[in-house]
Formats: C-alpha cells, structure tokens, sequence
C-alpha cells in the first residue's frame, strides 16, 4: 500500500525549488537529501530529493533534475508516496499507524460482525470509519470502545453502548 507523505505545492523562486504539504510526522527523515520519493501519477517520479529547507513553517524541496521554475510548475498537485512496508510500526503497542487499521474486519464483543475499517479520521477525536452493509457508522477510537486491536487476526472488537452502532437502538 502506497502512504501519501506530502503533495507538492507551488514553485519557490525561479531555480525549481517547490514547496510542500507535509502529510508525515518525520519530514526531516522522509524529505532527507538522497531520497528517492515515489510519486502519483506515476509518470512525475520518482524524485530524488536533492536539497531541503524550511522557510518559516513551510518545507522547500529541491529536486535532482528540476532547475527551473517551469520544471517545479509541472510537478504542482503531484503526491510523494512511499510504500507502507517502509513504515516501521510503533513503539507503543497501543498505537497504531492509520494503514495498519484500514481494512480490518470489525466485531462485537460477542463476536457478532460490524463491518470494515475504512477510514480513520482526526478531528480532535480519533474516529474510525466503520463500513456496514448499508452505511457507514463512526466509533471514536478509545480504549473503552475499541478493548482489542489485533493484526495478526486482522479485527478490531468493538464494546459500543447501545445506540452507538445502531441509532435506532435504545440506550
């Protein structure tokens, strides 16, 4: 699975630097010179980072091959992507990476089937977007209502309250 670490922004100056909607929590390590950096579409990459600074909070990225303003123009909107093999898993066990949860099968504590990881949004609130049959339901991913990740398995076990998983329930 391809992770998106950053989109690529407009030009900076007329020698083909760009700047850079960081999506990662390690720029430094992910933007580092030497880099290569897969891209989507395809046909834009990869890139090999050759140079990398700040300004102000905004990341500037300098490609090998990209010299002018109209080589970075061409690469505005392009996502960087790494494969998510390249992503070690967390120190903490009760952490996890969003890839690692999407697709995971979803169940009661009663083993009765909810449906599918989707999505995982953070709003304040981490939230797991949980595919059903019909719909899509969310369940903020706290330990009280998520007890039990498990990977290996490839599920997730839900204790909602009732209400939670189904509206119409009463509480």
């Amino acid at each position: 699975m391809q992770l998106v670490v950053g989109r690529i922004g407009r030009p900076h100056g007329i020698r083909g630097e760009v700047t850079v909607e960081v999506r990662t929590d390690d720029p430094d390590l992910r933007f580092a010179p030497g880099t290569s950096l897969d891209t989507d579409p395809a046909g834009a990459g990869p890139l090999l980072v050759e140079g990398m600074r700040w300004h102000k909070t905004i990341l500037l990225l300098r490609f090998e091959g990209v010299g002018s303003r109209e080589d970075a123009e061409a690469l505005r909107d392009t996502m960087l992507v790494i494969d998510s093999g390249d992503v070690p898993p967390p120190a903490d066990p009760d952490e996890f990476h969003d890839h690692q949860l999407i697709g995971l099968s979803v169940v009661t504590t009663d083993d009765r089937a909810v449906g599918e990881i989707v999505d995982v949004l953070h709003h304040g609130q981490d939230l797991l977007v949980i595919r059903r049959e019909n719909d899509e339901v969310l369940v903020p991913f706290v330990k009280a209502l998520v007890p039990e990740v498990d990977l290996a398995g490839g599920r997730v076990v839900v204790d909602a309250p009732p209400g939670l998983l189904d509206p119409e329930e009463e509480a």
